[in-house]
């Protein structure tokens, strides 16, 4: 007969591997996940941050990297968060660490790294994982649930999400954040056009 941790260890190593409404069904949450809303994650100086504070904003969810090829995106994240937060645009940047070591320091030498490099303002999180087995729920979410499925493949991924929370669009890594598909995407959004 097994005992209570061994019931619960099952139940963890299960959910593990489970899509984020599965796991919160095996765990005994009657919450569902319906979006980006539904997730709490921490910030970069370590406290909880509810992502339903960005209700009502269009967001990039960024997946990012201090020692890649695509590091200088940051620049332009930076620059695509000046011109259109005042229009309820946000930019959410998640260090990892996931592709050959390229993100390699502690919270506080990122947050160093973005201030001191590239001067960002737009608001960092402690550094989580995209993919493999300690995946972030978030990121489960958005490669296995989202309209845009699929691993990421690498660093500075993002994803265009509504004001509604549900993802409308996703670039690959190579697509600059100054690119002209993912501008007049996020322009059509601010505008109020969910197409």
């Amino acid at each position: 007969m097994r005992d209570k941790f061994g019931i619960a260890l099952t139940i963890a190593v299960l959910t593990a591997a489970a899509s984020p409404a599965v796991a919160a069904a095996a765990s005994g949450e009657s919450k569902m996940i319906h979006s980006i809303h539904d997730f709490t994650l921490t910030a970069i100086d370590g406290t909880d941050r509810p992502l339903a504070r960005y209700r009502g904003k269009t967001l990039l969810i960024v997946n990012t990297a201090s020692k890649c090829g695509f590091t200088p995106q940051y620049k332009g994240l930076e620059a695509l968060y000046e011109k259109y937060r005042e229009r309820g645009f946000e930019v959410l940047a998640f260090p990892a660490n996931n592709f050959m070591g390229q993100e390699p320091g502690s919270n506080a030498e990122i947050a160093k790294f973005c201030e001191l490099r590239y001067r960002t303002s737009f608001p960092l999180f402690a550094k989580i994982s995209v993919k493999g087995r300690d995946m972030a729920p978030l990121y489960a979410w958005l490669t296995k649930e989202s309209k845009f499925k699929g691993d990421i493949g690498w660093n500075f991924t993002k994803f265009l999400v509504d004001p509604d929370g549900q993802v409308v669009a996703r670039f690959d890594s190579r697509t600059d954040p100054l690119d002209a598909k993912l501008v007049d995407k996020l322009e059509g959004l601010l505008a109020g056009n969910k197409r």
